[in-house]
């Protein structure tokens, strides 16, 4: 019968194996663990709504050319339940690391189909949205990238000390859903302004001249306000939303480069750590 020292010890050992697995995992040990797992990760609900925003953005881009009003109803459902994931997640204790980067992987392949379509709607703009595409692929890959390096748990976790701006940005579910909501609505926005027929609001000739002040009116010709009425007078809701979205967007690709920066900054201080210690120990 073995005794209890021996079983102590057989117990620390194992303790300590269990725990060095979960704490230093391999991609193959990561892989052995999913394979052998104790509850299905996969089924976890704030996962299962990330799954069904999947194919509601799927079914967005698929009627995306022909039936716009059914698109941007698809693609606003698809970005709600970002939102009740989320909330899913806390309610449960199920967040999860596949939930995070499944969120973060379906934000930017939705808002690129956007994009996409919308610089072919606007060939003006094009180089425009592609740099948008650029900017938001790279500085959330360089941003997550940046935080597993540096041993955080997830890329939202932001000191203050590193960036107030990101700080305020995750650190605060409002503030985060502002520009993330604000971003997606100015885009979807201007998708309708292009594709959907949405009647006029009928802003009469008169209110048009009205907004403008006088101070303009009298550095700008009559042809000029009348033009401008007459676009007023054309605008839709899509206009409207549009318009007062767009301060929310431009400033979410500020936070988009600044995300860049911090985490290029990150980087490079990464990078001179261990240049040092190799350093360090050739000596």
């Amino acid at each position: 019968m073995p005794s209890s020292t021996g079983k102590n010890t057989e117990g620390a050992k194992s303790h300590k194996s269990s725990r060095s697995i979960f704490e230093r995992v391999t991609q193959q040990g990561a892989i052995d663990l999913a394979n052998e797992q104790e509850e299905n990760i996969y089924l976890f609900v704030p996962n299962l709504i990330g799954y069904l925003r999947i194919v509601f953005a799927a079914l967005a881009v698929h009627c995306m050319k022909d039936h716009p009003k059914v698109c941007a109803v698809l693609y606003c459902i698809s970005a709600i339940l970002d939102v009740a994931d989320g909330m899913a997640a806390r309610a449960f204790n199920q967040t999860s690391k596949l939930g995070g980067v499944l969120d973060m992987v379906t934000d930017r392949c939705s808002t690129t189909c956007l994009l996409v379509f919308l610089a072919s709607a606007y060939p003006d703009w094009s180089t425009l949205f592609q740099f948008l595409i650029a900017l938001d692929f790279s500085s959330h890959f360089i941003h997550m990238y940046a935080s597993l390096v540096t041993g955080a748990t997830s890329h939202k976790l932001v000191q203050s000390e590193v960036s107030k701006i990101l700080w305020l940005y995750y650190n605060n579910r409002i503030t985060l859903f502002i520009f993330c909501a604000g971003n997606e609505i100015f885009f979807v926005a201007l998708y309708l302004v292009y594709t959907s027929k949405l009647p006029a609001i009928g802003v009469s000739s008169e209110l048009a001249h009205a907004v403008v002040p006088t101070l303009v009116k009298e550095h700008i010709s009559a042809a000029a306000l009348d033009s401008f009425a007459e676009y007023v007078a054309d605008i839709t809701l899509a206009h409207v939303v549009a318009i007062v979205s767009f301060p929310i967007c431009f400033t979410k690709q500020i936070i988009n480069f600044v995300q860049f920066w911090k985490a290029a900054k990150t980087l490079v201080g990464v990078d001179l750590s261990e240049r040092a210690n190799n350093r360090q120990k050739k000596q």
